[in-house]
């Protein structure tokens, strides 16, 4: 009998064992799915996203084709408010500038239509000098055209029939009329932009055009992140302080030139849409591409 009490003692205490660590296993699983669910609401809580259920509508603008076969979008005539007060120094004043109508890409120029210019113009290809991983990862057809230069950009959009944007005319065309500080509103989203780090779904370049919640005011993509853009101006840090109200141009023609929107390397904060970057016309960078502009046609356009 006293055998059979120590078995029956050891089969007990063997079964208890393993219920005790069934429930352990239990409890730790709930704990960390419980630590999951607190750090995704804390995620969400931090970067705000833009919904894109409902889509606006884009069709009171309206929209021609560039000689090259690409897409523009009428921007209306009227005042906007350029700079920003509470941003970095170049950005300020805030002012007032009327802007006469004129057509702007809706998306970004890709490295599929920038090789059929240079193709048809001998022109040699935009090369990478410097990218830390597999240059494969930046080099696709359908990716927004990069490595080029102020004067590469200037002749693509020569070319096809069109012109870089005055700095104004970038900037209006991505904020709207208001103050807002990205394309889509006040707050930053992680869903509307291709900018650093891989949140958004790209780690580095992605397709224009792929960002439906981030679309300007007038319906254009892109204009904050994936590539930053070059724009015709030269670059004057105290210009705000002295330039026109009606169709700015910039200051004297210079070495340094305007870049604009950010890109899929930068922060939020370089990411906003009143940011001035300005680089030499000659630099050749991974981060910068083109978008082009065109006047009105004298009848109005179409």
């Amino acid at each position: 009998m006293e055998n059979k009490g120590v078995l029956y003692g050891s089969i007990a205490f063997v079964f208890g064992s393993f219920l005790l660590m069934v429930g352990l296993l239990v409890y730790e699983s709930y704990k960390a799915n419980q630590m999951k669910q607190l750090a995704m609401s804390i995620k969400s809580e931090a970067k705000e996203t833009v919904s894109t259920v409902a889509g606006e509508d884009y069709s009171m603008y309206k929209t021609r084709m560039g000689d090259e076969g690409r897409e523009m979008v009428q921007i209306p005539e009227g005042p906007f408010t350029m700079g920003s007060n509470d941003g970095d120094p170049d950005e300020a004043p805030e002012h007032q500038v009327f802007l006469k109508g004129f057509f702007l890409d809706r998306k970004e120029v890709t490295q599929a239509e920038y090789m059929r210019f240079a193709k048809m113009t001998k022109r040699g290809m935009p090369r990478i000098e410097v990218f830390e991983d597999d240059q494969s990862k930046l080099l696709q057809p359908d990716f927004a055209a990069m490595s080029v230069s102020w004067d590469d950009a200037m002749a693509y959009c020569k070319w096809a029939g069109k012109r870089l944007p005055a700095e104004a005319e970038w900037e209006k065309a991505g904020r709207g009329e208001g103050k807002r500080r990205y394309p889509w509103g006040d707050k930053f989203a992680v869903n509307a932009a291709n900018v650093d780090g891989s949140e958004d779904g790209y780690k580095y370049l992605a397709p224009p055009g792929v960002f439906e919640a981030g679309r300007s005011p007038y319906g254009l993509y892109d204009m904050t992140g994936n590539v930053a853009e070059w724009v015709a101006d030269s670059y004057d840090e105290g210009y705000y302080k002295k330039s026109p109200y009606r169709d700015p141009k910039g200051p004297e023609n210079a070495d340094l030139k305007v870049v604009r929107g950010g890109s899929w390397r930068e922060t939020e904060h370089n990411a906003r849409i009143s940011k001035r970057f300005a680089a030499k016309h000659w630099r050749t960078d991974i981060t910068i591409g083109i978008r082009c502009a065109a006047d009105l046609e004298p009848e109005g356009g179409s």
